[in-house]
C-alpha cells in the first residue's frame, strides 16, 4: 500500500508570487510545468496556530476512528460540538481536511483525512 502524505511549506509571500511569476513564464513557453501540491504558510508562527495540538488530535481521530459525521467526531473527543465544529471547518479550509456531504435521510456532514502523514519542508 502506497503511503499519501500531505506536505506544509513555510514559504513568505514573495516566494509564492516569485514561484506563480516563474510558472506562468514557463507556461508561456509552452513548457511542461510540475504540478506543486501542499500547503503553504507564511511562516512557523502561522503554521503553529493552524495545527494546535487539539486540531492535531482531531486528524488523527479521523483516521483512525472515521466517523461518519461531526457529531460523532465530537463525542469520541469528548468535546463540545460546537468546538468541534469549528475546528473541523477550519482545519477544511486550509485543506487539511476533506467534509463530504451525504443526504441519506438527514443531511450529514462526513470529516475524510486522506492522507496517512504529514511533511513539513522549512528551508534554511
Amino acid at each position: 500500500m502506497r503511503v499519501k502524505n500531505v506536505t506544509l511549506r513555510i514559504k513568505s509571500l514573495e516566494d509564492v508570487i516569485k514561484e506563480a511569476k516563474d510558472v506562468m513564464e514557463r507556461l508561456e513557453e509552452g513548457e511542461k510545468v510540475k504540478k506543486h501540491e501542499g500547503i503553504s504558510f507564511a511562516n512557523l508562527d502561522v503554521m503553529r496556530k493552524v495545527l494546535t495540538e487539539e486540531r492535531l488530535r482531531i486528524l488523527k481521530v479521523i483516521r483512525k476512528e472515521h466517523p461518519t459525521s461531526i457529531y460523532e467526531l465530537a463525542k469520541i473527543l469528548e468535546r463540545d460540538i460546537k468546538n468541534t465544529f469549528d475546528d473541523v471547518q477550519y482545519l477544511a479550509e486550509v485543506g487539511l481536511i476533506e467534509l463530504k456531504k451525504s443526504k441519506e435521510g438527514r443531511e450529514k456532514i462526513t470529516p475524510l483525512v486522506n492522507y496517512d502523514k504529514i511533511l513539513l519542508e522549512i528551508p534554511v
